[in-house]
């Protein structure tokens, strides 16, 4: 039978990648493929190697009414991606890591195409399950437009503490890299960042978010935070806490396997290097001594712009708990 819209609308395996020169484009998938995606970006790993295109207008005239999803919302580079992967299980929720075009809204900062976006992601392979996503970093600038799409929407707010985030942010030249970008191509939401160095940066679009993440907790009322740290240091109780918060149908055998199995002792965005919790601490005092001087400067440029003399407070009060 020829393929319609409403089965673009209706399963999960017509996956709306990406847009392109005013289409929406399409790829095969299945639960396979989404487990063993790690990222729903470039890095795909569809069903088969093909792709069909759309006019997004005719699309967007027939949108559906979303489904309710849940949603891990972070800060990078603390632990989203290990998070997402250990509330993974085939038999459960589907969990989409970094939709390409969900990023591609949120960059655009333009929400017009966020009906058709959601609608896209809400699908599900359980009619029990809600669909997780996990977002990035664009996307913690469209949280108010999330918010009043679904107000009650399920969400952990995930984050670290300031200097355990600048650690993971400034410990090599990639991760600067990748801040001078971010910062660069979202400067419609954060304005003009060119004056800063690195240490101000990173300390700014931690407070960036830090800021989004709080006014999120108003918006959304069932959002939660997660101070990344716990969910490193002691994962068992906060996987069963967070799986029962998403509404992520994982028992605590499943998740015991989980934090016993191979996710937990290799680095979650490479299943082929070798990476723990020791490894991860000893590597964060590592770069505390190399950037000290940068840690204090970071330091007075949140002491000198906060609101707040603890600007992560109405995180801490909305802590998970496990």
């Amino acid at each position: 039978m020829p393929l319609t819209l409403d089965d673009l609308f209706a399963s999960p395996d017509h996956y709306l990648h990406s847009f392109e020169d005013g289409q929406a484009i399409f790829v095969p998938m299945d639960r396979a493929a989404y487990h063993r995606s790690i990222f729903l970006d470039r890095r795909i790993s569809p069903a088969a190697d093909q792709s069909m295109a759309l006019p997004i207008a005719s699309l967007a005239a027939r949108v559906p009414a979303a489904q309710p999803t849940a949603w891990i919302f972070h800060m990078a580079h603390c632990g989203s991606t290990l998070l997402a992967r250990a509330l993974d299980d085939p038999a459960a929720s589907l969990v989409l890591r970094e939709p390409l075009a969900l990023r591609q809204t949120a960059m655009q900062g333009d929400p017009a195409l966020l009906p058709l976006v959601l609608a896209m992601l809400g699908k599900r392979y359980r009619a029990d399950a809600p669909t997780l996503i996990k977002a990035n970093v664009p996307v913690n600038f469209l949280l108010p437009d999330l918010a009043a799409a679904d107000p009650d929407a399920q969400a952990i707010l995930l984050y670290l503490p300031l200097r355990p985030y600048l650690q993971a942010i400034l410990r090599d030249d990639n991760h600067r890299n990748w801040l001078r970008n971010v910062t660069t191509q979202l400067a419609h939401y954060l304005g003009d960042w060119s004056a800063l160095n690195d240490a101000e940066r990173a300390a700014a679009l931690w407070l960036a978010q830090v800021d989004a993440f709080t006014a999120a907790l108003t918006a959304m009322p069932n959002a939660r935070a997660l101070n990344a740290e716990l969910l490193f240091n002691d994962p068992v109780p906060v996987l069963n806490a967070a799986a029962a918060h998403l509404g992520v149908p994982l028992d605590a055998d499943a998740v015991g396997a989980v934090v016993a199995g191979p996710l937990f002792s290799t680095y979650s965005k490479n299943p082929n290097v070798a990476f723990d919790n020791a490894a991860r601490l000893a590597r964060a005092a590592e770069v505390a001594a190399a950037i000290a001087p940068e840690l204090d400067a970071a330091d007075a440029w949140i002491a000198q712009h906060a609101a707040r003399a603890v600007p992560e407070s109405a995180l801490l009060d909305a802590a998970l708990s496990h």
